[in-house]
C-alpha cells in the first residue's frame, strides 16, 4: 500500500510538473511574437506592448498567474530532481549515464536554473522598470517608448551575449522537457509522431529566434 502510495503521488508530480511546463510554453510562444514584432515593425511593437502592460485581464491575473506557474515549475524541478537522486540505487563503480539519455535530459536542472537566473535579469531589466514606472514614479502614459526601452537594452554585448546563452539553455532545456511532458501526461496516439516534431521544431524556432532578436538589434543601434 505503501509502494502504491509513493507511486500515485509520483506519477501525480510528474503530471503537475508537466501541464506546468506545457502552460509555460503558450506564454513563451506569445511572448516571442510580440518581441519579433520589433524586428518588423516599431509601430506595432509598441501598440501590442502597451496593450499587455495596460490590460487590467493581463496585468492584475494572467501575470500573477505567469508568475505563479513559474515559481511552481521550477520548485517541482527541484524536488523531482531531488527525489530522483535519492530513489537511486548506490554501490555502482561507474555511472555511464550518457549511455542512456542525453545532455538534456540528464541535465535539466541545471539549464532550468539557469533560465530561472535569465527569467531575474529579464524581470530586473523590463517587468521591474515597468512597475517603477507605472506605480512608483507614476510618469504620464507614453504608448511610443517600449521600442525604445528594448533596443536600448540590447546595446550592451555583455547582456546581449548573456541572453544569447540562457536561450541555448533554454533550447536544451525544452528539446527534452516539451516531449517528456506529453508522455508524463500519458499523450500516446497517433498524433505523438508529429507531435514530437512539433516540439522539437519549438525547441530551435524560438530560443533562437530571440537570439535573432537580440542580435538584431544590438547590430542596428
Amino acid at each position: 500500500m505503501a509502494k502504491s502510495t509513493f507511486l500515485s503521488s509520483s506519477i501525480a508530480r510528474k503530471v503537475a510538473m508537466a501541464l506546468s511546463g506545457l502552460f509555460l510554453i503558450t506564454f513563451l510562444a506569445l511572448h516571442f511574437f510580440i518581441n519579433l514584432t520589433s524586428v518588423f515593425s516599431e509601430d506595432f511593437f509598441n501598440e501590442a506592448s502597451h496593450f499587455m502592460g495596460y490590460n487590467p485581464l493581463i496585468q492584475f491575473v494572467m501575470q500573477p498567474i505567469l508568475i505563479a506557474g513559474v515559481v511552481f515549475h521550477f520548485v517541482m524541478g527541484i524536488v523531482l530532481e531531488l527525489k530522483n537522486r535519492n530513489a537511486r540505487p548506490v554501490g555502482y563503480a561507474k555511472y555511464d549515464g550518457a549511455a542512456n539519455a542525453s545532455w538534456a535530459s540528464r541535465n535539466m536542472i541545471i539549464s532550468g536554473l539557469v533560465v530561472l537566473a535569465f527569467l531575474g535579469l529579464h524581470m530586473y531589466d523590463f517587468w521591474l522598470h515597468e512597475i517603477v514606472y507605472k506605480y512608483v514614479d507614476v510618469n504620464t502614459v507614453d504608448t511610443a517608448r517600449y521600442y525604445e526601452e528594448l533596443v536600448h537594452k540590447f546595446e550592451s554585448p555583455v547582456r546581449t551575449g548573456l541572453y544569447c546563452i540562457a536561450f541555448i539553455l533554454l533550447s536544451l532545456h525544452l528539446w527534452h522537457g516539451f516531449n517528456s511532458s506529453f508522455q508524463s501526461v500519458g499523450f500516446n496516439n497517433k498524433f505523438s509522431k508529429s507531435l514530437h516534431k512539433l516540439g522539437y521544431a519549438f525547441a530551435i524556432i524560438v530560443p533562437f529566434g530571440f537570439i535573432f532578436i537580440a542580435l538584431f538589434h544590438h547590430f542596428n543601434q
